[in-house]
């Protein structure tokens, strides 16, 4: 079986690895496409590195334009070349539904998409628009099949995969704090994001943020996980942030810096971090968190206007609570965040009914998401 695969980002790399692993659980498969560091371990050879693709927002894709479209350009010729049994994309909706777009042109390959849009938050005509070029979606949330299914697509729920990663024993906690001389400190894991503008625009919000956190905390240590292609990045924010912190980056061997990475969020108390999927990583590993995040200004104001829901952040949408603070737009400020941040350490117990009716939710205790989604591809193939 030939699958050709494409991840656009960090999220997207980890969904595509568990996809990646499942199927070849079950069938014996050859792999082309775009992903990251964790796809290529499950044996992808990238057609160039996914850090291009890594750009979100409205305003911030315009100077990467023409550079996108060749790129789209020229991972649809890829496809149309090998004939694949099956393209799966993997959000990055932006991109990944142009390709299929030209693919579906120019022939009948069969096209899945792995994450439904988000039309219950925004923008309902694109599941409309997703049903001219997408034949099957992989959902990651139970309530995105009969939205999909009303667009014209086939649809199955699969669970998240982070409901099934593995996380640290107690002697890989410990194991972590002493390498990183964090001793019995309170933590704060502080993630600004995995795209260079994420990083920008927040890094310098989460520094303020800390330096009034930490000056009511004199106590507490801070770790920032990142990507690799963001170390230096991060490294370089981090010269004047309080809390002695400790970045950590990938090494190089996935399995041993999944491992690490895990040690460190069993390590945290608290977590400061930006919007996305990692504040399903955090409530997997049942840390209490606050959530900021911000877009340059005109992607603001467009967002803004479309909006039909009042949290970004998943577990509040999936436990259905508003259980986790967050500060987003207008209000991803020093002096609001800092406050909301010191709230959430005075009671952290306050979300963890949330985090556990989340995982729940999402699958945890069933078969590992990416195996189902993997039976879904070649249930409907």
């Amino acid at each position: 079986m030939r699958v050709f695969i494409i991840a656009g980002e960090a999220s997207g790399d980890r969904l595509g690895a568990a996809l990646m692993a499942g199927l070849k659980q079950l069938e014996s498969v050859e792999f082309q496409g775009v992903g990251g560091p964790l796809m290529e371990a499950e044996g992808l050879s990238s057609q160039f590195p996914m850090e291009e693709l890594s750009v979100m927002g409205i305003v911030e894709v315009l100077p990467k334009y023409f550079h996108l479209k060749r790129r789209i350009r020229e991972v649809a010729e890829a496809i149309l070349d090998a004939k694949p049994d099956v393209v799966i994309s993997i959000d990055s909706p932006d991109f990944c539904l142009r390709v299929a777009r030209i693919v579906k042109a120019h022939s009948d390959i069969r096209t899945v998409h792995y994450v439904a849009p988000s039309v219950w938050a925004w923008r309902e005509g694109r599941a409309a628009k997703m049903a001219r070029v997408i034949d099957h979606v992989l959902a990651l949330l139970p309530f995105e099949p009969p939205l999909m299914e009303a667009a014209g697509m086939e649809c199955d729920f699969v669970g998240h995969p982070v409901v099934s990663e593995p996380q640290a024993s107690d002697a890989e906690v410990a194991a972590f704090r002493e390498e990183a001389g964090l001793g019995d400190a309170p933590v704060l894991m502080v993630l600004p994001g995995s795209r260079r503008g994420e990083v920008a625009r927040l890094g310098p919000i989460f520094g303020d943020t800390l330096r009034e956190v930490c000056a009511a905390r004199p106590d507490l240590r801070v770790v920032v996980p990142t990507t690799a292609s963001r170390a230096e990045e991060v490294r370089a924010l981090l010269a004047d942030w309080p809390g002695a912190p400790v970045v950590l980056a990938p090494e190089g061997e996935a399995e041993a810096d999944k491992a690490r990475k895990a040690a460190a969020f069993g390590a945290a108390d608290y977590a400061l971090a930006a919007s996305g999927t990692v504040s399903l990583e955090l409530a997997a590993a049942d840390v209490p968190m606050v959530i900021a995040y911000d877009a340059a200004w005109l992607s603001r104001q467009i967002i803004a206007w479309m909006l039909k829901i009042d949290t970004l952040t998943l577990v509040n949408l999936v436990s259905e609570t508003r259980a986790v603070p967050e500060f987003n737009g207008k209000d991803c400020r020093a002096g609001l965040i800092a406050p909301g941040v010191l709230r959430m350490m005075e009671s952290p117990g306050a979300q963890r009914e949330a985090m556990r009716l989340t995982m729940e939710r999402l699958g945890r205790g069933g078969e590992a998401p990416g195996l189902r989604a993997a039976r879904a591809v070649l249930k409907r193939l």
